[in-house]
């Protein structure tokens, strides 16, 4: 509980910090984007980095040589809230999730996703769900990579959840890139004991990058499928 009291601490510290840095990350954005999107995700990551230093998280990182140099969409499977601060202190290229819509309505929070090229996505609404993907792969041909959990929601029980197969289209309509990433141990450290915070192992493996235009018909018709099985192969290993 110790733990989960100090690294709320730190957050509220971090966001009242935050209120002077977004006007100058909105000047230097005006400036130049991509100095922008480069200082944004130095300030997120090294926020990220001193909470997993403050829980006592220790990254295990294999295939990191499988990451390209291109842009791409990286696939993972969800089981913590700490998927996220895993994957984005690991990834060394400019990338944003998509999240769920509801995280937009965050006072603050939705600020620094907007700077760090987060999408946000609405499940309920076809139509808008369909321009958030076809923006999505904007971003990937414009060398800004993505992440996203095809799940939808987290797994409660480690076991995946089918991939939804429309969060495929972000790479089938751009770089034509996947990368799947397998995450242990994330939900050791706060969901399996939610409130506590508990330190722990965490591992994440990038696997080999999925070129679609060399897949089968059938393999690229369940996309979503073909990738959730690749990634359940790197579980299975762990």
């Amino acid at each position: 509980m110790i733990r989960l009291i100090i690294v709320v601490i730190f957050l509220i510290i971090f966001f009242i910090i935050s209120i002077p840095l977004f006007l100058i990350e909105w000047i230097i954005g005006k400036i130049n984007k991509h100095a922008r999107d480069v200082s944004s995700k130095a300030i997120v990551g090294g926020a990220f980095r001193i909470i997993l230093f403050l829980t006592g998280v220790k990254i295990t990182v294999k295939g990191k040589e499988n990451i390209p140099e291109e842009s791409c969409l990286f696939v993972g499977n969800h089981n913590s809230f700490f998927d996220i601060l895993v994957s984005y202190v690991t990834i060394p290229k400019i990338f944003g999730y998509i999240a769920k819509i509801e995280i937009k309505k965050v006072p603050l929070l939705n600020i620094w996703m907007k700077y760090v090229n987060c999408l946000f996505l609405d499940r309920s609404n076809v139509r808008e769900g369909l321009k958030t993907i076809l923006k999505a792969a904007d971003y990937i041909k414009n060398d800004i990579s993505i992440f996203v959990f095809p799940e939808g929601t987290r797994s409660k029980d480690g076991k995946m959840i089918p991939f939804k197969e429309g969060s495929m289209k972000m790479a089938e309509k751009s770089t034509g890139i996947i990368v799947p990433v397998a995450m242990t141990g994330t939900a050791d450290i706060l969901e399996n004991h939610f409130p506590k915070l508990k330190s722990g192992k965490v591992t994440i493996e990038f696997g080999k990058p999925i070129l679609v235009s060399e897949l089968s018909k059938e393999e690229k018709k369940f996309l979503g499928a073909y990738t959730q099985n690749k990634i359940q192969e790197m579980l299975d290993k762990h």
